[in-house]
């Protein structure tokens, strides 16, 4: 019983802790800070693809918060990249890509861009 009282703690402290989408700023101090803001935020939609068939990207995930546009985090072995803005139908393409990079440098790369 004690357990489970601890255990109800925690997951409350969690979902109070995180932020809504709606109190993103606007400016962060650098693209770490946007990252990890982004990541802790609560979104109505988040997903995950699975990455693992890419010989460079090592994780992506989406986030919005209306359905429609929202922002884009992948990793590389050396880095962690961030863009904004990106339009629900590129995830869903993105996701769906014979090739993750070659997808991304056609259609993401230089486009949806995060600016600190």
């Amino acid at each position: 019983m004690r357990s489970l009282f601890f255990c109800c703690v925690l997951l409350l402290m969690q979902a109070c802790s995180q932020k809504d989408c709606s109190e993103i700023p606007t400016h962060f101090d650098s693209y770490e800070d946007a990252v990890s803001f982004v990541k802790n935020a609560h979104f109505a939609f988040k997903e995950e693809v699975n990455t693992s068939k890419s010989s460079w990207i090592r994780a992506a995930s989406y986030y919005s918060c209306d359905g429609k546009t929202g922002f884009f985090i992948f990793s590389t072995d050396k880095q962690e990249y961030i863009h904004r803005d990106m339009p629900i139908e590129i995830w869903n393409e993105f996701k769906n890509a014979e090739s993750f990079g070659k997808y991304y440098n056609a259609n993401i790369k230089h486009k949806y861009h995060f600016e600190l």
